[in-house]
């Protein structure tokens, strides 16, 4: 990505950057803090070998979890919500972002990550290299809680189904959880995104690499926390190309 892009992208998100003294031609590594410099581009392979192509049983099967999803009537949260959330984004994309659960906006619109948290997400993938439609976004809740309270365990309990075979479905290379909720219920602990953050965890048999960071809507509440969260989508970027080197040397996707 070109750096002045990346600097302005970092601008918009509340992150400070800084220009060396007495101006220059253009940006250069002392433009980030060293906290937070840029790995290169990332450049995604073609789908795996074997990985079956959307159009098949793999899009039927999308299209009965949605129905099923959409229609769903397991807890308490059918009867106050206006739609059910079900996901959005690339079915096959490399990193796929677990939030909370639906807000006000998500609810009315059915689409997770609108509103401001969600402009706010969208500047957070563009500061490395990504567009929103190049991941796929899912929460552990697929309806609003009334007045935006926690899901109660029960509640995360019965969606829990609903998430795990989209994770299955996308088989993403890198999960980013972001939100105390999201990773307290996909690591089945109480520890803060504090606490968790800044390490890389595996998620179920398959060990997907998964990251924590701070969810957007808390950004926005307390911005002081945003150059960390910029510190956590550098690490996802990192592995995202790890993994990406290390497949294109085994020869194939990934």
């Amino acid at each position: 990505m070109d750096p002045e892009l990346r600097r302005r992208y970092l601008h918009a998100m509340g992150v400070q950057v800084w220009r060396p003294r007495g101006g220059g031609a253009g940006p250069t590594r002392g433009d980030l803090p060293t906290s937070a410099q840029v790995t290169t581009p990332l450049q995604y392979p073609a789908p795996e070998a074997g990985r079956e192509p959307l159009g098949t049983t793999a899009e039927k099967d999308w299209e009965a979890l949605k129905a099923e999803v959409l229609g769903c009537r397991a807890c308490g949260l059918c009867e106050t919500r206006t739609q059910a959330v079900f996901g959005v984004g690339d079915q096959q994309a490399d990193l796929m972002i677990v939030g909370e659960a639906p807000g006000a906006d998500e609810d009315r619109e059915g689409e997770p990550f609108v509103g401001r948290a969600g402009r706010l997400l969208n500047l957070m993938l563009a500061a490395i290299g990504l567009r929103r439609d190049q991941v796929y976004i899912a929460n552990i809740l697929k309806c609003r809680p009334p007045g935006n309270r926690d899901p109660s365990p029960e509640e995360a309990l019965r969606c829990e189904p609903y998430l795990l075979r989209q994770i299955e479905l996308v088989r993403p290379a890198v999960v980013l959880s972001v939100g105390r909720i999201s990773a307290q219920n996909l690591l089945r602990t109480g520890s803060p995104v504090g606490r968790l953050r800044g390490q890389w965890f595996e998620l179920g048999a398959d060990k997907i690499p998964l990251a924590v960071t701070y969810h957007p809507a808390y950004l926005l509440r307390s911005p002081d926390q945003k150059a960390l969260a910029w510190q956590d989508l550098q690490r996802v970027a990192r592995k995202l190309s790890e993994l990406q080197n290390s497949a294109a040397g085994r020869g194939h996707g990934r």
